[in-house]
Formats: C-alpha cells, structure tokens, sequence
C-alpha cells in the first residue's frame, strides 16, 4: 500500500499511527509486540513523536520489544549510531524495561555481533519462524535499504538472518538484517520524504526489477502487508498507474 501524506510532519504522524495500532493489534492477539527500527534521519521525528502524547499513552511498553533493522560499527555514543537516535527520540524517554531494548552490537568483530544478534532472534522467536510484527525501513538515493547496499553479498544470502556488511566506500562495517528476514515480518513500511528521492522510490517501485542495483525491491513481505509512507515531495515520480488503487492522506 502507497500512502501519500502532505509533508513530513503528516508522514510522520502516520508513521506513528500505523506503529500504535499494530502494537495494540500484536500484545492483543499474542501478548507482545515487536519492531526493528530504522536509523536515518526521517525516522526521527515518528520516534519523538511516539515519546509524547497522545502516542505515548497508546502503547503498552511492557510489552513492546525493539530491535534494529541495522547498526553501524560505531561506539553507542557516537552520533553516527542508530541505537543512540532511538534511545535520544523515543526509548529514554517511555517505560520500557531495559531488557527489552535489544541492540545491535558488532563486538568482538562484525562477523561474531552478526552471529550473536541471529542467535538472540532465533531464542526470541522460537519455536515460531521468524515474524516480527513491524519492520520500520528507510530508503537510500542508491536503492539501499537497512544496511543491504548495491553489489554486496548480503543481497544473496538466503539463510542466515543477520549479516556483516563492508561498505568500501564508507570505510564502515555493519550489520543488517537479511532479505529473507524482513520478508517474514508482518508488517514492513518504508518511511521515505524528500524530492531528492523521488526518483529512486519510482524505480524502486515500478521497476525494472534489479534488485542487485536496487536492493529495496528484494522487500515484498509475504503473507505480510508492505506499507509506502511517502511525503508528496517523495512521490513526485510515481505515474498514476503506481498510484491507482492506493491510499492518499492528505
């Protein structure tokens, strides 16, 4: 589903919306709820906006568990880290017991933090396939999403759940989430605001598919529902053929 929202704020706020009602939805039908977050810039704001009212109130924090989609290899205080945008935005600031923030960590070395973080999904989830409840992505100008960059080898692995990620061009390790997982999730939303994205969001989404080039497309949740909230600026490209049949949210 493509739902377009005037700007950033309204996106935001839908972003938000969307978090309550499936978290309400999940500790109703099986007693918890959990959610991968997303790092970058346009996720902030929903988490600030999670952290006050009427959002805050809407949650049940003992029963949410967070984790990440992916992760620098930075120190936690660094303001290159993911966990420190959520724990400035939304997590230090709600009820949430400490042992349910679960973080990426790439100690001792990326491959090992890759291997802990799968193990500690594995013992979360059993003996249920992997299914988190909601999966918060962003969207990068090259088609990356999470830490799934163009050419890596991360884009073909079909087992594991958590992988390592060199990124020459950064000098950066990391640490993502696979393909195979996100796909499990019940719920994936892109949250994705900006004319400068505009192209890509159109590629992505109306193809060609070439997933290696633009990893997002390896992204279709199945039976999952799959969620666009895109600012109008973001959806400048689509036609309305793409748009045919979906939401707009003023």
């Amino acid at each position: 589903m493509i739902r377009i929202f005037d700007d950033p704020e309204a996106m935001s706020r839908g972003a938000a919306e969307l978090l309550v009602s499936i978290a309400k939805e999940a500790v109703a039908a099986r007693g918890r709820f959990s959610v991968a977050l997303s790092g970058g810039g346009t996720p902030r704001r929903t988490y600030e906006l999670l952290a006050t009212a009427p959002y805050r109130e809407q949650v049940d924090w003992s029963r949410a568990h967070f984790f990440w989609g992916d992760e620098r290899c930075v120190p936690t205080d660094d303001p290159r880290s993911n966990a420190r945008l959520a724990r400035e935005a939304l997590l230090g600031q709600v009820p949430i017991p400490p042992g349910q923030v679960h973080p990426m960590d790439c100690r001792p070395s990326p491959e090992e933090g890759a291997r802990r973080y799968e193990v500690m999904l594995r013992e979360f989830f059993a003996p249920a396939p992997p299914c988190f409840d909601l999966i918060l992505l962003g969207l990068g100008d090259n088609g990356h999403t999470a830490s799934l960059f163009p050419g890596t080898p991360a884009l073909t692995e079909s087992e594991r759940w958590v992988a390592a990620v060199c990124v020459p061009q950064q000098e950066l390790h990391r640490l993502t989430l696979t393909a195979p997982l996100i796909n499990g999730a019940a719920a994936v939303a892109f949250l994705v605001a900006g004319a400068a994205k505009a192209a890509v969001v159109r590629e992505v989404i109306q193809g060609p598919r070439d997933p290696l080039r633009l990893p997002a497309q390896l992204i279709n949740p199945q039976p999952g529902a799959l969620y666009w909230l895109l600012d109008r600026a973001a959806a400048g490209a689509l036609s309305r053929e793409d748009l045919r049949g979906q939401g707009d949210s003023g």
